[in-house]
């Protein structure tokens, strides 16, 4: 109705200012019949009623649709839409647009996926020339051979970065939930990682207690936290000993904290280093940030439904935190 009313008020206007010049006409004229006058005007106003209501009734329909909000995309070319010219032509426009819109979501649907299936081959035919290069510098004596396994250590991760942030979009295609071990996450990921705890003379200190169990997915959980073990090895190297990996029971939720003795992140940095791409003052430094560790974490964990916590302290460390929620009846899922 309001948006009728803002539509027709200019036509309200015209109409009584087009009476009154009548009526004035009439009367300059000579013509001084004052009832008259005023029974003309209020025929006007009655004409203009009866097409307002009429025009209200044929195109209530079309007025409501525009002025409500759409909740789903299919809304909009849904219904008559009434009978009235007008009508019929806003309802065939919105369903040209519908139709329009569907055809571009779909082509752009069929794009992303092709690119993700591009992107997922491409990851797995690089593992190959990897594992043969693993397979060339086992012999661990020579340093330069332990140095190219170090490099193919580091573009196998970049690998694994890749094929997940590509798997993200078909999340809910790829996740299990189940109560999970957080121990054996843990242990695993940690002896991933072994070879970089050496070469850059951390130590790991596992304190997870054997029945701690959570309701999550084992393997993007697991991708999570190397992606936290990666940053807290690469910012702790010649600074601190150790990578604590703890996790306890904190009232509802279970709380899982990597903790490094690292250069730590800056105040400002801090509210934005889960944007993607964002380096901050210590991507300046190591050049080999790309910023997605953190933002990838932030979302895996996002849609798993647990929080993930900052908090760092330059020249002293960093703590990151995973809250997971406790969920009774996930067994019977």
């Amino acid at each position: 109705m309001k948006l009728m009313i803002r539509e027709h008020w200019p036509l309200l206007v015209m109409h009584i200012v087009q009476l009154t010049l009548i009526v004035a006409v009439y009367w300059l004229d000579g013509y001084r019949n004052v009832y008259t006058a005023l029974y003309s005007v209020f025929l006007g106003m009655v004409t203009l009623i009866v097409y307002v209501c009429w025009r209200y009734t044929s195109h209530r329909e079309m007025y409501n649709r525009l002025e409500e909000p759409l909740t789903v995309l299919d809304e909009s070319a849904a219904g008559s839409g009434g009978g009235a010219p007008i009508a019929k032509a806003v309802r065939q426009l919105l369903q040209a647009q519908y139709a329009l819109c569907m055809a571009r979501i779909m082509e752009m649907e069929r794009r992303r996926r092709q690119h993700a299936t591009f992107i997922t081959q491409w990851v797995h035919q690089m593992k190959t020339p990897l594992s043969v290069i693993h397979l060339l510098t086992e012999n661990e004596s020579d340093q330069r051979l332990s140095d190219i396994r170090d490099e193919a250590d580091r573009i196998g991760r970049g690998l694994e970065t890749v094929l997940h942030a590509a798997r993200l979009e078909t999340f809910e295609e790829d996740f299990q939930a189940d109560l999970v071990p957080l121990k054996r996450v843990v242990q695993k990921t940690v002896n991933e990682h072994k070879r970089m705890f050496i070469v850059n003379n951390l130590y790991p200190q596992v304190e997870v207690d054997d029945e701690l169990t959570v309701p999550t997915d084992e393997k993007w959980i697991g991708f999570v936290l190397a992606q936290l073990l990666s940053n807290a090895i690469k910012y702790s190297a010649g600074r601190g000993r150790t990578v604590a990996v703890r996790a306890w029971r904190q009232g509802p939720e279970t709380v899982l904290e990597v903790a490094d003795e690292g250069i730590g992140i800056t105040t400002a940095d801090l509210k934005r280093v889960t944007r993607a791409f964002y380096t901050g003052e210590n991507g300046r430094k190591y050049r080999e940030s790309t910023g997605m560790g953190l933002y990838l974490a932030q979302e895996v964990c996002s849609r798993l439904g647990h929080s993930l916590q900052i908090e760092s302290t330059v020249d002293v460390g960093t703590r990151v935190r995973v809250h997971f929620r406790t969920v009774p009846n996930l067994t019977s899922m």
